[in-house]
């Protein structure tokens, strides 16, 4: 596969610790790949490598043919990666709107910006600082600066949590969007309804390793998925 993500047995150890042992999958651009597990499965440590916070221990990563793995994440980002973290990552000090231009040289796309604010209703707080806003909000100006830069490949995690239900509805259709936009979206998340509803494939994690991977129903109906959240 040429376009889109190919991760090929990837490994991350800590020490003695592994994380991810043997990870192998691929997604594809226009397609939403849901990443489940429970705590200490290995899904954030996965992002964390795919956009190169994290060295993998061997294995390969490849974006659109080319090798990624290892690469610096400034190098990364710069291919057309984007990532949301659980706890949003802003500037506090800066405006919404110099947060989603961060990184731009040149002419900031003023216009483009206040359209993507007025889209999610949050334009009039457009020359606010990013520590005035909730946190629901701050993940949403994750996911505008996401848009804004046009990336590629899209790493979500735990987009959802903590945020206000009638904000829910918005982080959907964005993310919906992504896929209709052609991009690549990995997307984690514990709200196993949204991950059934958005998910092209979905791939469970537990002890770094995959355990089941297809549709939901495929999911759903998996025992080493139903054992790793409630036991044998």
């Amino acid at each position: 596969m040429s376009q889109g993500l190919k991760v090929d047995n990837i490994r991350k150890a800590f020490g003695g610790l592994v994380a991810i042992n043997g990870v192998s999958f691929s997604a594809k651009p226009g397609t939403i790949t849901g990443i489940i597990g429970v705590n200490g499965a290995g899904k954030s440590t996965l992002l964390n490598c795919l956009c190169g916070l994290y060295a993998v221990s061997s294995g390969e990563i490849l974006l659109n043919g080319q090798a990624i793995h290892n690469m610096p994440a400034d190098r990364v980002t710069r291919l057309g990666v984007g990532r949301t973290f659980q706890v949003p990552r802003l500037f506090k000090s800066l405006t919404l709107t110099d947060n989603i231009a961060i990184g731009e040289t040149g002419s900031t796309r003023h216009e483009e910006i206040d359209r993507l604010l007025q889209q999610v209703h949050l334009y009039r707080l457009r020359d606010n600082m990013a520590n005035e806003l909730s946190g629901g909000q701050k993940k949403l100006i994750e996911l505008l600066r996401i848009q804004y830069h046009d990336a590629g490949l899209i790493l979500l995690d735990e987009p959802f949590a903590g945020v206000h239900p009638d904000l829910i509805r918005v982080f959907l259709e964005l993310i919906k969007g992504f896929r209709d936009a052609g991009k690549t979206v990995l997307l984690i998340s514990h709200d196993l309804t949204s991950i059934y509803e958005l998910s092209d494939n979905i791939i469970a994690l537990n002890q770094g390793e995959i355990i089941a991977e297809g549709d939901a129903a495929a999911i759903q109906n998996s025992t080493a998925v139903v054992e790793a959240y409630l036991g044998k």
